[in-house]
Formats: C-alpha cells, structure tokens, sequence
C-alpha cells in the first residue's frame, strides 16, 4: 500500500506516464501545472543542502509545450550516502511534517528495492546516483510541490518499460534498471511493454509512485484544473513528457437539500404500548422520520425521548398530535437542513412476481453503488415461493446487477 501523507486534501492528482517518469520529469511537471518555482526554492532552502540551484526552463518536444527542471551542481564529486544519512537530513530540516515523512517513505522504499538487489541490510545500502544532491532534490521537492499544490490523492497509469542497457556506478545494467524491477514487483505495479531502447522509468520515478500513488489505471472521475507536462533529459523524436492531469473530486452521486423542523421532547411517564400508536399516528399525519431514544432522566428515572422529523408546512399538525397523544408539557423545535441522495426505483422480475428495488442513480454509466430491494415485496415472494427471506434478497440484488 501507498504511504502518501495528504496536506490540505481535496485535489486529486494523475500521472499519466505515457512516456516514462524520472524525478526531474516530475518536478518540471509539476512546475508547468503551475507550481511557483519561488516557494518551492523557499521550502528546499530549509533542508541542508548546498551547493546547487534549481531553474525551470520552457521547452517545446513534438510541438507540444512542456517544462524542463534543471538542477545545477557546483560540486561534481559528490559522495554516496547510505540512508539513516538521508533520513537524518530530511529530519533535521525544516520541511512541514507531510512533506517530511513523504520525502522518507519514498528514499526507504527505493533503500529496500537496493537491499533486496544488492543483497545487504538496507541501513547498508549506499545510494550513489539516488544519495546525490540532484536527486535528493528531486524527491524532496517533489514532497514539498504536492505539499504546496495541497494534493490529497495520487493516481497513476501503468509504467511504461523499454529494454536496453544504462551506465550506472555499479557499471553496465539491463533495462530496466533492477531496482525500478524490484520497487514495481514489490507493489504489484501494472506495466506495459515499449519498443525503445532507453530508460523510460527510473528508479526515482518507480520509488516516487510505487511510495505515494494510491492506484495504478485509468483516469480516475473527476474534475480536471489543469494539466502540466515535464521533459525528460532524452529527447526521442517525439513529445518525452510526463503528463499531469490536476482536478478535484466529483460526488458522483446526485444530492439535493430541503429545510425541516426538528421536534424533540423527553417523556418520562407514558404508557409504553402507546408508543407504536403514535408512531403510526405521526407517519400517517406526514412526518418524514422519527425515532425514540432510551435516556436516563432527572430523579434517575429511565425514560425515552421522541425525535420527529418535520416538513415545515406540517410542524403545527405534528404537534397537535404529540401533545394530545403524550404526556408532555413542552417541546423542543429546531430547523435542520437535511441532504439526500436522489434515489429511483425499478422492478425486476422473477417468476413468482416482481420485486421493486430502491437505488441512487450516478451521473456516469458505472453501476449504482447503493440499492436495496423493498422488504414487503421480498417477504411475499418468499411466502410464494417457500425460499428463505435471505435467499430472496439474494435473487433480486442479482437480477439488478445484471441490469449494469
């Protein structure tokens, strides 16, 4: 499962990997979504770091608009860090605490696909590529852009592969490269193959999304913001962008909200046969709910307290009702908003008769996530046929699947 700690929440984020994922593709993604390159400077200023500078640089692959994020480093003999060095970097900075624990979940998720490549104890593992400067930017400000960009969710398409070979510290090694292997095979990743012959996913990149993403598939339901695109250091021919699709959540279901009275009072020394009656009474006259509650009231004495649920044209009717049915001296009123879920009915058909079945219409084409067959059909069918109550409810939830 992913580790990804939300920040403000509320915005879903895709990454659309059509061409691969590395950690400088993802910075300048999300740069070109919008991402102010001087607060993100600012959080990074917080981590102890020297001796690099991060730029975003406007490029055009294939015709398509896209930005690079480039990160200069004065000093090229940078040495290798193993990872309680990393944590201890990120800890000690000044990062917000998602951004943090972010930031650490990606590197020991990457710490453990070396672990098992190499085969050593992953405190051992030495990060060379992935313990330099670059790279440490690339996954930290990566952490603080969703942070700042207030991402609640991440989803990404499969990762694309390609075949080949890439120069590492460790010499010569097949693509891909073993570590994205591992990090893809420990998550269960969804891939698909490509006839190239250069590195499409990076380990950064594998680390990033095997660590944060919550799915892998298609485009998820929602509302698209923006989009942004980040080039890869290659350029093939064609657009090499890793492609952002930024938006928020939809509420699939249709909603609608009315106004209503609360009516509510304590009753301590009514007859309790008299209380089917009046429920019975109260639907009948047009209460939308009601409900009693066991309360322990003043003299320890055990009683309970009415709750009705009111259209506000019937409140004068409802309360003639309670206080000419009941005991009570008073009544406690109150206005509410009550928010529903749009519901419709369909019949389905079985040979002993049809059930009606009660269900939430959704504004796509995928099957409605709520429903539930009307109980008096269902105990008649089951009176007919001699099948269990249960069974019955079983049949009609499966003749309404069939439906979708």
């Amino acid at each position: 499962m992913n580790k990804y700690v939300p920040s403000k929440g509320g915005n879903i984020l895709y990454f659309d990997c059509y061409s691969g994922i590395s950690g400088d593709m993802t910075l300048g993604a999300l740069l070109d979504l919008g991402l102010d390159l001087e607060k993100l400077r600012k959080m990074l200023a917080t981590v102890n770091l020297s001796g690099y500078s991060l730029r975003a640089e406007k490029v055009s692959r294939g015709g398509i608009s896209g930005t690079r994020a480039i990160i200069d480093i004065e000093e090229k003999n940078e040495v290798g860090r193993h990872l309680p060095d990393i944590l201890k970097i990120i800890e000690h900075s000044g990062l917000p605490e998602p951004v943090k624990t972010n930031s650490a979940a990606v590197f020991t998720h990457l710490a453990e696909a070396e672990a098992a490549v190499h085969g050593v104890p992953v405190e051992k593992v030495h990060f060379h590529e992935v313990g330099a400067v670059d790279a440490i930017i690339d996954i930290v400000g990566t952490a603080s852009a969703l942070y700042l960009l207030g991402i609640d969710k991440i989803v990404s398409s499969p990762l694309p592969l390609g075949r080949g070979e890439v120069m590492t510290a460790h010499g010569m090694l097949p693509l891909p490269a073993p570590a994205t292997l591992e990090l893809i095979a420990k998550r269960e990743t969804p891939v698909s193959g490509r006839d190239v012959d250069f590195e499409l996913v990076t380990p950064t990149g594998a680390a990033l999304l095997t660590a944060l993403a919550e799915s892998f598939g298609r485009l998820p339901d929602f509302t698209v913001k923006a989009v942004g695109y980040g080039a890869g250091s290659h350029n093939p021919g064609y657009p090499n962008y890793l492609r952002l699709i930024y938006g928020n959540c939809i509420n699939r279901a249709l909603t609608y909200e009315e106004e209503v009275c609360l009516i509510e009072t304590s009753i301590d020394d009514l007859n309790p046969e008299i209380y089917g009656y009046l429920m019975d009474k109260l639907f009948g006259a047009g209460a939308l709910d009601l409900y009693f509650t066991p309360i322990q009231m003043k003299k320890n004495r055990p009683s309970v307290q009415l709750t009705v649920l009111s259209p506000p044209h019937l409140l004068g009717k409802l309360q003639t009702i309670i206080f000419s049915e009941t005991t009570t001296l008073g009544l406690r009123i109150s206005s509410a908003r009550k928010v529903m879920q749009q519901r419709e009915s369909i019949s389905v058909e079985t040979k002993w008769g049809p059930i009606r079945i009660k269900y939430i219409p959704v504004i796509d084409n995928s099957m409605p996530f709520n429903f539930a067959p009307e109980y008096e059909d269902c105990s008649d069918i089951a009176l007919k046929s001699g099948l269990p109550l249960k069974e019955v409810y079983r049949l009609a939830e499966d003749l309404f699947r069939n439906l979708y």
